[in-house]
């Protein structure tokens, strides 16, 4: 691992997106992404993913999100080839310029990757209104007993304005499927309990899990039928309200706040943790040093 001040850091991902195609608004949104994951500890969702996003056929920087309708509580979008990063975040920003009177549910369609959500909604909190957010992307989240891969990892984020901001995000696999990745790159095998086979058996080789042979068990140990009914959650709720079930798609719901219930709760636990305190201290105490850790392999491929 090497020490990277955090300028460099920066600097080296927007030069290897550029590389990539990405103009320099659109590199700004996917490097941010990338380096907050990494500053929060969140690693399975930050640089490996740029390794990733690098070798996926059919990336077209260029595309963009376009509105394809609105209605009274609705706002359906259209990915239309854009990165999902970048169409989520050009959705929401867009939305939120024109905040609704109530509440608006928002669709992003054919929209993926979408990586950390909470750095979606925590954008919009930021301007004021509660984002309720979640995403379907590939099967990889298996059932307990096994068979094939069936749901998505089934993020979930609920981002609260507040000063903190009450940031709780969430997804329904025993692992994330960052993990994985960071797994088969580092060559270690997967945490005990975190893949399953079809036949129920336990899967350690992140391989199997990449190749779509094994899955994700979903959290929950000895209860993961609870994780995966809220996997099974999520696919109904998105699948209900977008054109093309099958698809992967975003959906937000977007409202102004009416009373600040973080602040209650935070009272409540009398200073024990609260969801996302962790990872936010985690990114200031990184911001404060101005430098984070990076694996050497990883360090020396963006630099390329």
């Amino acid at each position: 691992m090497s020490e990277v001040a955090l300028d460099d850091l920066r600097a080296a991902v927007a030069a290897r997106l550029a590389g990539l195609g990405f103009d320099e608004r659109t590199a700004a949104i996917v490097g941010d992404h990338y380096v907050d994951a990494e500053l929060r500890g969140a690693a399975t969702h930050g640089l490996e993913r740029l390794r990733w996003l690098a070798g996926r056929p059919g990336l077209d920087p260029a595309a963009r999100a376009r509105l394809r309708s609105r209605e009274d509580g609705m706002a359906v979008w259209d990915a239309a080839g854009a990165v999902g990063y970048v169409a989520l975040a050009d959705a929401l920003d867009a939305e939120c310029g024109i905040p609704p009177a109530g509440t608006r549910l928002v669709v992003v369609e054919g929209c993926f990757p979408t990586g950390r959500l909470g750095w979606f909604a925590e954008r919009v909190a930021a301007r004021g209104l509660v984002c309720l957010l979640t995403a379907t992307s590939p099967a990889r989240v298996a059932h307990p007993d096994g068979g094939p891969p069936a749901l998505a990892t089934s993020p979930l984020c609920l981002a609260v304005p507040g000063a903190p901001a009450a940031v709780v995000d969430v997804s329904m696999g025993r692992i994330t499927f960052g993990a994985v990745l960071a797994a088969a790159a580092a060559g270690e095998p997967l945490p005990a309990g975190a893949g399953v086979r079809a036949d129920g058996s336990p899967e350690a080789d992140p391989a199997e899990i990449i190749a779509g042979r094994a899955g994700i068990r979903p959290f929950g140990g000895d209860h993961a039928h609870k994780g995966f009914a809220l996997a099974v959650l999520v696919e109904l709720l998105v699948a209900a309200v977008v054109s093309e079930p099958s698809g992967f798609a975003a959906v937000a719901l977007l409202t102004a706040p009416r009373s600040d219930a973080a602040a209650r709760l935070r009272r409540l636990l009398d200073g024990r943790r609260f969801p996302g305190d962790a990872s936010r201290e985690r990114r200031d105490a990184a911001q404060l040093r101005g430098a984070v850790e990076v694996d050497d392999g990883l360090w020396d491929w963006i630099r390329r």
